[in-house]
């Protein structure tokens, strides 16, 4: 689990996450079944966007806890560096 989403923002996280695999499911079924050029090109660009906001949202809260309480952050096990969050949010763009 994460450990730096409150409890609400981990439910909407793990809510796009599941929509994602949802939409991923429906490109997959498209393209197995010959599905239009357009079905598939929406789904797959729905799963891109949920995915990246997804991932926004974990580096976001993340961002928050390191700043809220970066003792605590740096003393756990997987505590990120504000260099190392910067990183994270790059690469998801």
């Amino acid at each position: 689990m994460m450990r730096t989403a409150d409890e609400a923002t981990r439910k909407r996280i793990l809510n796009r996450l599941k929509r994602a695999r949802g939409q991923l499911d429906a490109v997959i079924n498209a393209v197995e079944t010959d599905g239009s050029c357009k079905e598939v090109v929406t789904q797959l660009a729905a799963v891109s966007t949920a995915l990246d906001r997804a991932g926004f949202a974990i580096v976001s809260s993340a961002m928050q806890y390191c700043i809220a309480d970066p003792e605590k952050a740096s003393e756990e096990e997987d505590g990120l560096s504000v260099e190392e969050l910067e990183k994270l949010f790059l690469s998801l763009s």
